[in-house]
């Protein structure tokens, strides 16, 4: 049992579009430097979980706790503050296409600049050595100038994830960030994420479609099916058994 505090801890949550249950009573620690992986079938719960723990959807019922903050007692202000440590990789990637990359890079800083600072930066751009480092780090360094639609989807990625080096937080929250990768991509991107959580003793947070790479990049698997969490367990304890159970069939 882990004695830290956590980073996460979400009680008796349930998250409601309009009548459908989304999530249902979920109770979940996360504790620092931990890597879990959030799996089930599309509709699970997996995205809107993610959304829940980075601020940007407030629970139904019950109640989300990041970094020690209550989120749906805090002020805007003090929610960004703590949104600042959450760094969030979509699958999407949420990029601006029309920019060059080391616009998109800077993104990382908007929760610490003025608008004075970012709009400038657009003018000229700042940060230029922590942008060149961040994305050495994801293998790309001699792109920083280029327009981002220019990219392929993989170098796509890695500028989301030198957006979130620059940013620097506590946690780093995944959503799918391999859906749209071949598979060699989808190891490199891996990867990286268990690098930069590794090397910064961050924590990560990853949904994935792809028990493989659940597996083999995480510790902890949290099986999530018709928005309720079936098991939650280390890798090693999780078995074919509960695997099939997670993707099967029928009625919960």
């Amino acid at each position: 049992m882990n004695s830290s505090v956590p980073v996460f801890d979400l009680k008796g949550v349930t998250q409601k579009f309009g009548s459908f249950p989304a999530l249902v009573n979920i109770n979940l620690q996360i504790y620092p430097g931990e890597r879990l992986a959030l799996v089930g079938s599309s509709g699970a719960g997996k995205s809107t979980l993610l959304s829940l723990l980075n601020g940007t959807l407030l629970p139904t019922q019950g109640e989300v706790w990041a970094l020690g903050r209550n989120l749906s007692s805090l002020t805007s202000r003090r929610l960004r503050q703590v949104q600042r440590e959450i760094g969030t990789v979509y699958q999407q990637f949420q990029l601006v296409d029309s920019l060059k990359v080391i616009h998109n890079v800077n993104a990382g800083h908007l929760g610490h600049w003025s608008f004075f600072k970012a709009a400038w930066s657009l003018v000229r751009p700042l940060e230029v050595e922590t942008a060149i480092k961040a994305l050495a780090q994801v293998g790309i360094p001699e792109k920083i100038y280029e327009s981002t639609d220019q990219l392929s989807g993989g170098q796509q990625q890695r500028v989301a994830l030198a957006r979130v080096l620059v940013q620097n937080p506590l946690v780093i929250l995944a959503d799918e960030p391999i859906s749209s990768l071949d598979p060699e991509l989808s190891r490199e991107i891996m990867d990286l994420l268990r690098q930069m959580s590794h090397s910064g003793g961050k924590t990560l947070v990853v949904s994935l479609h792809s028990l493989e790479f659940a597996r083999s990049h995480c510790q902890r698997l949290v099986g999530l099916r018709k928005g309720k969490i079936v098991f939650d367990a280390p890798v090693a304890a999780v078995s074919q058994e509960m695997i099939e159970n997670l993707y099967r069939l029928g009625k919960s």
